[in-house]
């Protein structure tokens, strides 16, 4: 393979669908995927927002040390808004304002920038994704619950794979296995103890080709983390990613990101470790303590990388327009892969 810093295109890739082919089946694969995750997981589709107030809470602080795009609006909010990272913790509020019961979910388009997104075959600025979140009991706040979403969700993944190579035969890429394999983090240390985290995903996804990593936040025996999340959404007892298998590029896709969300008690707990008890301030974070918001799950669906996936692209910018740095764009010109 050759590359510049951020971008890899493989020796003799060739895309299996034109820009015109590609942009109708993006549409043909979201409705698929969308109406049968709905279907599945019991979801009603809502409107979402693009913007939030900081002062709020609900904006997703990712890591915790990425910085939102912000804008003044003077003639409608005296303060900065903030674009959204994701819609992490406004879910959870919805369900709440719109009275969801227990066993009833949502899901939205969301819509964000990350500014400081490194970006790859895999990441861009432009996120989008399908943000779900579902009303829970207390009984539900287990490791098998969890186990029982993650399976729900991974045969969607499944049909709409299935869905695609029957609609574009020339699209014939290995299915995903029937089984997704379940794997704690510290697990993946364990067996691979000189590997970085990213490397010990990517092992362990070209072993079973589809993986569900949980225990995520959590510094592991090492004293290091396997990755960093917020630890005002996700129990990081409770949450995990969905990876899997890409043969296109030979490495590791994140495709999804999700978990059973904090109560009262992993709230303080997770923020205290993170050294962020001034959060206990914001009105979220006060309905959390209060136990005024509902117990929820909930988690990200990355719209381009499902597309990436089942349409079988070497980048991203195959399937979602972006800006891109000059080196890549001269990379996918040179090997004539068009960036949309």
């Amino acid at each position: 393979m050759k590359k510049t810093e951020h971008c890899i295109i493989p020796e003799g890739y060739i895309a299996s669908l034109n820009v015109r082919e590609t942009e109708v089946a993006i549409k043909i694969l979201k409705d698929f995927f969308q109406i049968e995750l709905a279907k599945s997981l019991n979801l009603s589709r809502v409107s979402a927002p693009l913007f939030v107030q900081p002062e709020t809470g609900l904006n997703d602080n990712l890591a915790g040390t990425e910085t939102p795009v912000n804008f003044h609006a003077p003639f409608v909010h005296k303060t900065e808004l903030e674009i959204v990272h994701s819609l992490a913790k406004w879910k959870r509020m919805a369900l709440y304002k719109y009275d969801f019961s227990v066993g009833e979910g949502l899901y939205t388009d969301m819509n964000a920038i990350r500014r400081e997104e490194h970006t790859d075959n895999t990441h861009s600025l432009y996120v989008d994704q399908w943000d779900w979140e579902i009303v829970i009991d207390s009984q539900k706040r287990t490791r098998a619950f969890l186990i029982e979403t993650v399976t729900s969700i991974y045969d969607v993944y499944r049909r709409t794979q299935a869905f695609i190579q029957a609609k574009y035969p020339q699209i014939s890429g290995v299915l995903l296995p029937e089984h997704i394999t379940f794997l704690e983090a510290q697990e993946l240390e364990d067996a691979y103890p000189d590997l970085t985290p990213e490397q010990r995903e990517k092992a362990a996804c070209a072993e079973h080709k589809a993986i569900f990593i949980h225990h995520i936040g959590h510094a592991l025996k090492s004293g290091q983390k396997h990755g960093d999340r917020s630890p005002d959404y996700d129990d990081w007892n409770l949450n995990g990613d969905i990876i899997f298998w890409n043969p296109i590029l030979n490495d590791a896709l994140e495709v999804s990101s999700m978990g059973i969300r904090v109560d009262a008690i992993s709230l303080e707990s997770q923020l205290i470790i993170a050294n962020q008890l001034e959060k206990k301030e914001l009105l979220y974070h006060k309905m959390i303590a209060a136990s005024s918001l509902p117990l929820t799950i909930g988690g990200g669906i990355g719209q381009s990388r499902l597309c990436m996936f089942c349409l079988q692209k070497a980048h991203i910018g195959e399937v979602q327009v972006s800006v891109w740095d000059h080196e890549t764009l001269a990379l996918c010109q040179q090997k004539k892969v068009q960036l949309l």
